[in-house]
């Protein structure tokens, strides 16, 4: 289940796998902890048209449902943490989990298919890969590929139309939350365009190579279908796009990153749907591997890092199993004992500390960091469910335990 999914979740809690493994080795989080072992092997060692069909062929042959069930599997792959329906062509992202929106969905209440004539009307399905472009019906495969399909705002869907993404001076248009459309003064491409926030430019990128690498064998046939798919394919398997169009998709996938958003989808496409994944928010990298002439230039770090330290403690999990998972756990440290670690209250949350973590389930890991040399430190997990007021911790049984010393 995504992250930003887990707090939408009702739970009792299972007795807690009292596994820990803590160390002091420094080592740091990653989003490929998601990504099931072995999953890219195939593609090790390859680059450009080799590095594209090894991709193409990991990721083909996913589940596919119904074009109906896509109001569905929204509920939880464009599901914000406050259970409104994150539009990327409307949101406002302001550094907090629910952006700052000038509308709102609710989802259900608030989806149509037929488009009134203004915004913040409704909301609907949108095929950010344009249908007509691939001429296929509801029964194709590509229809209704979660990858490409977005909900947003009914009415900015229609004013996109099939106009191809790009990059917009002065806009005819402009939507609530920025998005653009106009002529594009992108070099290479002189057609009426659709330039969205930037914050989702890097999706809606790694999005295209998605589609030119699972759909490898039948996109060079697309090229002709549509005008405004013929000015961004140019009839190939590989490189598939324009020149124009592919310069622009790696400009936006470095300049926006991989998202947390992008993540959490990501996962629960593969763990609950379709059961495949978008390689370039896995590895967006892959990208410029495949796309780039130019690779980029890696360069050496700028300094050295400062505040060197061993005062560190790594403590690892194996997360908690049953019909009823946890949330996320607390995890608590004293250098006094055991019995000097408070018990935590139901419907009273603790804030993150030195002595006090909050891990989200999946994680399987955390570090305490800033603490004092040469001394044992006493470690208590619990798992819980819920948040805020309506947090459940579980107290019952015997709460798994640890003790582990800092270097000198």
């Amino acid at each position: 289940m995504a992250n930003s999914l887990l707090y939408t979740k009702l739970h009792d809690l299972m007795r807690l796998i009292p596994t820990f493994i803590v160390a002091t080795i420094l080592s740091s989080l990653s989003a490929s902890a998601a990504i099931p072992p072995g999953y890219y092997d195939a593609a090790t060692g390859k680059s450009g048209a080799q590095l594209k069909s090894a991709l193409s062929h990991i990721i083909r042959g996913h589940t596919r449902y119904s074009y109906d069930y896509l109001w569905t599997s929204y509920t939880t792959t464009d599901r914000k943490p406050n259970g409104t329906v994150w539009d990327i062509y409307s949101d406002i992202p302001d550094g907090t989990a629910n952006g700052n929106p000038p509308y709102v969905y609710n989802f259900g209440t608030n989806q149509c298919s037929n488009t009134p004539g203004y915004e913040n009307g409704c909301y609907n399905r949108e095929h950010s890969f344009p249908k007509s472009w691939f001429g296929a019906n509801e029964t194709d495969t590509m229809y209704t590929d979660m990858f490409h399909m977005y909900p947003v705002d009914s009415y900015v869907n229609t004013r996109r139309n099939n106009y191809p993404y790009g990059k917009v001076t002065t806009p005819n248009w402009t939507s609530e939350n920025g998005g653009k459309l106009g002529i594009c003064t992108y070099p290479g491409y002189t057609g009426i365009v659709f330039e969205p926030r930037d914050e989702y430019k890097g999706d809606l990128a790694r999005t295209y190579f998605y589609m030119a690498t699972r759909y490898e064998s039948r996109i060079a046939s697309w090229e002709t279908l549509d005008p405004y798919g013929d000015a961004v394919m140019n009839g190939t398997s590989f490189p598939c796009y324009e020149t124009w169009f592919i310069n622009m998709l790696l400009e936006w996938n470095a300049s926006d990153p991989v998202s947390q958003k992008e993540i959490d989808r990501n996962n629960e496409i593969y763990n609950t749907y379709q059961h495949n994944r978008n390689p370039f928010i896995d590895h967006p990298e892959y990208a410029n591997s495949i796309w780039s002439s130019t690779p980029a230039t890696i360069l050496e770090p700028s300094s050295y890092p400062v505040n060197f330290s061993a005062h560190n403690l790594h403590l690892q999990w194996s997360d908690a199993i049953g019909g009823v998972l946890p949330d996320g756990y607390l995890i608590r440290a004293s250098s006094v004992g055991y019995d000097a670690i408070p018990t935590p209250v139901d419907g009273i949350p603790v804030p993150n500390s030195v002595t006090d973590k909050n891990v989200l389930y999946g994680l399987q890991e955390v570090w305490f960091s800033n603490l004092t040399p040469n001394t044992i430190y006493y470690f208590k997990i619990f798992g819980f469910t819920g948040t805020g007021t309506d947090i459940n911790y579980k107290l019952d049984s015997s709460i798994p335990q640890i003790q582990q010393r800092t270097l000198r």
